[in-house]
Order: C-alpha cells, then structure tokens, then sequence
C-alpha cells in the first residue's frame, strides 16, 4: 500500500518554553538541553545538521557529530579538503541543528566559522582510536574513487607507515562555529510550538524573544 504522509502526524506535550526560561546566554542554555539529553539517553545527542553554502552559492548539508563546546563556541573536526571543509573555507558561515525527538525539541544555531588552533587539533586527534587516525589519511574524503578496495588498500599503507603513533595530517582538523543567532524550539499540542530566539546585539549582549510557531 502506498504511504500516506498527510497523515503521519504526533502530538508534542512534555514540556513548555518561555523566554523567561532560558538562561541569559544561550551557550549555556544549549549545555543545559544537551546534557538532558545525554541522561535521557536520546539517539546520537551530539548529532547535528551541518549547513553550509559553497564557493558556487549553493548550499549543503550533512550530518556530523559535536566535540566539544569551548569559549562559547561549538566545535567539531573535518577533512579541510572535503566538500564541507572548502565550503567553509570559501564562506565561513554555517546552521547547525540538532533535534532530540525523545524530548521534543530542537536547537537552531547560526554563526560564523573558523578553524581552531592547531594545537587544538592535535590533541583531539591524539584522543581518537587508531583506527580513526589512520582513516583520516586513508580518505581522501569527497573525492571519487574506484572501488572500495582502494580505500582499505590505503589504510593498510599507512597502517604500514604508522604501525604506532599516527601523527594529526595537515588537512584534517577542527572548526569552531561562534554563534550569532540561535533557537530553541520546544514541541507543544496543536502546533502551537514554543519558540526562543537569541539574537547578539552590537555591545555584545544577547537579546531573547519568542518567535510564532
């Protein structure tokens, strides 16, 4: 039988938002959502749809997973030369959104980009399992290749050339998205969902507002 899509629908009622709510600075608002969803055992909580627009103006999404949440600024690690690391290159601005079902919400964060200090790749890169480090130098991420066996074949030789330490390689590293505008959305019964912005204003500060479903 064909789907219906019309008629999938849910009714949102655990929680509610106001603005009155939220802490004055929205990072910490966001570590305070995500470490609920952490003890609520959400699927894949630092999961986030990464946005960004190419060199070409046209724009870009994907899935990538959250590292750490430093000064303010949210970060996460690439290959520099795939298609999303250029992109951010070219333009550096990107939307994240993370959405945890299980809870009923969802956080939109907006802001501009830029590759962290290379110190601060390295340690991160030196925390990761071998197997990761060497498929950082076995993926030549975004680029065609024949067939899977050229992948395999690659890390095997760097398996090789690394058998122990397996040093950071230049194109691979950390960005760290400073906010400008974020969003909290809190699912509510009848559509009526509860909205928080922040927006940062000139002197610094962040103004919040509720925004129409």
């Amino acid at each position: 039988m064909p789907l219906n899509l019309a008629d999938i629908r849910k009714e949102y009622s655990q929680h509610e938002l106001s603005p009155e709510d939220c802490l004055p600075d929205p990072v910490a608002q966001f570590e305070v959502w995500l470490h609920e969803a952490v003890r609520a055992e959400v699927n894949e909580p630092t999961a986030m749809h990464l946005a960004t627009v190419g060199a070409d103006g046209r724009p870009s999404a994907r899935i990538v997973l959250l590292k750490g949440v430093e000064d303010g600024q949210l970060v996460f690690y690439t290959n520099y030369q795939s298609r999303k690391g250029q992109a951010l290159v070219a333009h550096p601005f990107a939307a994240l959104t993370f959405f945890w079902p299980e809870l009923e919400r969802q956080v939109r964060i907006e802001g501009r980009v830029e590759k962290v200090a290379a110190d601060v790749s390295d340690a991160y890169f030196a925390s990761r399992p071998y197997s990761s480090r060497l498929g950082a130098w076995a993926s030549e991420q975004s680029q065609e290749i024949p067939a899977k066996s050229t992948l395999v074949k690659r890390a095997a030789m760097f398996g090789v050339k690394y058998p122990l330490n397996v040093p950071r390689p230049e194109h691979w590293g950390g960005f760290a998205l400073l906010p400008d505008r974020v969003e909290f959305w809190q699912g509510r019964p009848s559509r009526l969902h509860d909205r928080v912005q922040y927006t940062l204003q000139d002197d610094g500060s962040w103004r919040r507002a509720r925004l129409a479903p």
